[in-house]
């Protein structure tokens, strides 16, 4: 697992003009009077402050309130192998029911205990940490350590535009595929993103941090293929029999549309925001229920601006930084993220918005 350090992010095309800025990319752009080119409108030291919980906990590296997303973790890999061995035994319209809670589940955990994970290890212990990836994976039936790796892409590129060659530098960016300088169909986006991920350019990544976490990776994805193999091949029934391929035939399409219901959120919690700002680089929702479901990954818009802040602490951080976020513009949502198409302010695709910060950002550059 890599040790996140303070990321080297990409302020949309100003980062490629200026080369990656050491996080935070966007004080030095505070600085440089970028996008913040009054002098009233540049944040306090203290304002963008990040507090780190403490614990001496000899088991959990930041805070005992760790234990519960990891115990969540925990739950949702007994809830997969639940699923498994009351197939057999279960009526269908149950079995449809709890397959549909179990792709919610898949959704809930990518982006809040395993996203929460990637930034803020749960353990002291650096193999209990690998252990509970491994538990990741099979829950998810992903690996953990190349999510891992995309993520942090996410983070350096954090949705931003295409480049004069039509790249991005966020391989989940919602520009990636759009055409024309807009965000991309959020339906092609949610139902297509699920088979664009590239294992090779991933394991690449993997194999430059050089600390075991391509080894780690490839140990993550034969669990969970061993864990679907068996569960392909025995029937737990009584007697046990073989060849379960009416369970695949449940599960796969559920599995499919937690990963689905994922990207559903990741589309909307950039969709609107402006990938040329730095505090405005994410979209907010602040529902009590759906953050506390999602351990505080709807405050987004915080979390770009600051990525190593801890769940327990993004309350506290939005009101550090509120102020400055509506002198901004930073984009909330009354809806949870999942359910940001409802959203009866959403911007309309073609009607983008161009930052004059960009242009200055751009003048700088040259």
């Amino acid at each position: 697992m890599q040790q996140e350090q303070e990321p080297r992010i990409a302020c949309g095309r100003l980062g490629r003009r200026l080369s990656l800025l050491p996080l935070p990319c966007q004080n030095a752009v505070i600085r440089q009077g970028i996008w913040s080119p009054k002098p009233d409108r540049t944040m306090a030291a203290d304002a963008i402050r990040i507090e780190r919980p403490t614990t001496n906990s000899k088991l959990f590296a930041h805070t005992r309130w760790d234990a519960v997303p990891a115990a969540a973790g925990l739950f949702h890999l007994a809830y997969l192998l639940g699923l498994y061995f009351l197939f057999p035994h279960a009526p269908l319209w149950v079995m449809l029911i709890l397959g549909f809670v179990y792709s919610l589940m898949v959704n809930a955990n990518i982006n809040g205990v395993g996203h929460n994970f990637i930034h803020n290890p749960f353990f002291r212990s650096q193999l209990l940490n690998r252990l509970f990836g491994i538990t990741q994976s099979i829950a998810c039936c992903f690996s953990q350590t190349m999510y891992d790796a995309v993520h942090m892409q996410h983070h350096k590129g954090n949705s931003d535009r295409q480049d004069e060659k039509g790249d991005t530098i966020d391989w989940l960016s919602i520009y990636r595929h759009g055409h024309d300088g807009e965000a991309e169909n959020p339906w092609s986006y949610v139902f297509l993103s699920f088979f664009r991920d590239d294992v090779g350019t991933i394991r690449k990544d993997l194999r430059k941090r050089k600390n075991g976490d391509d080894f780690w990776g490839n140990i993550e994805l034969a669990a969970f293929a061993t864990t679907l193999l068996v569960m392909a091949i025995i029937v737990p029934s009584n007697p046990i029999h073989f060849i379960n391929w009416r369970f695949m035939l449940y599960f796969l399409p559920f599995w499919y549309l937690g990963h689905c219901f994922s990207y559903l959120n990741g589309y909307y919690r950039h969709y609107g925001a402006n990938p040329d700002k730095p505090i405005a680089w994410g979209v907010s929702s602040y529902g009590k229920i759906y953050n506390w479901l999602f351990f505080y990954n709807g405050y987004h818009a915080e979390h770009h601006f600051r990525p190593k802040v801890h769940w327990t602490k993004m309350e506290k951080f939005r009101r550090s930084i509120e102020d400055l976020q509506k002198q901004e513009g930073v984009r909330t949502i009354k809806r949870a993220h999942m359910l940001g198409f409802l959203d009866p302010d959403l911007p309309k695709r073609g009607g983008r918005d161009r930052a004059p910060e960009r242009e200055n950002a751009t003048s700088l550059a040259r």
